[in-house]
């Protein structure tokens, strides 16, 4: 399948769903970890009448910054707005819901966030 699927995470008061506009696609969970094997899993049943295989590279996942926040609490806004020279008020804005993020804005959160990521993933603890 050329198309991507875009599947949107939602925390839910028993765990996570995420589901599809574009088809009778959803599923739940109680971790992200076990909700996105999950989604690749309904995506391709789904499809598997059509005979169409679905890899998780044709499925993009979507999460809004107040879910995201509320999940990975391990994150702070207020660190983050500073290391991607963000106001850390609008930033909080964001995080809450009270204002909407431009492209350009949400981009800059996102790549600051991927930038964390990778620096922790380089990182190895080590006992003394």
């Amino acid at each position: 399948m050329r198309k991507r699927i875009v599947m949107i995470l939602e925390k839910t008061n028993t765990g996570f769903s995420a589901y599809t506009l574009d088809y009778p696609v959803y599923t739940t969970a109680g971790t992200i970890t076990e909700l996105l094997d999950n989604a690749f899993e309904a995506v391709n049943l789904y499809f598997e009448e059509e005979d169409i295989h679905v890899t998780r590279e044709n499925i993009k996942f979507e999460i809004d910054f107040k879910q995201f926040f509320k999940y990975y609490r391990v994150l702070n806004s207020k660190f983050l707005a500073k290391r991607i020279g963000m106001n850390p008020t609008l930033l909080s804005q964001y995080v809450h819901g009270h204002k909407k993020p431009s492209d350009t804005q949400t981009d800059k959160i996102l790549y600051g966030i991927h930038q964390i990521g990778q620096e922790l993933s380089e990182i190895n603890l080590i006992q003394r």
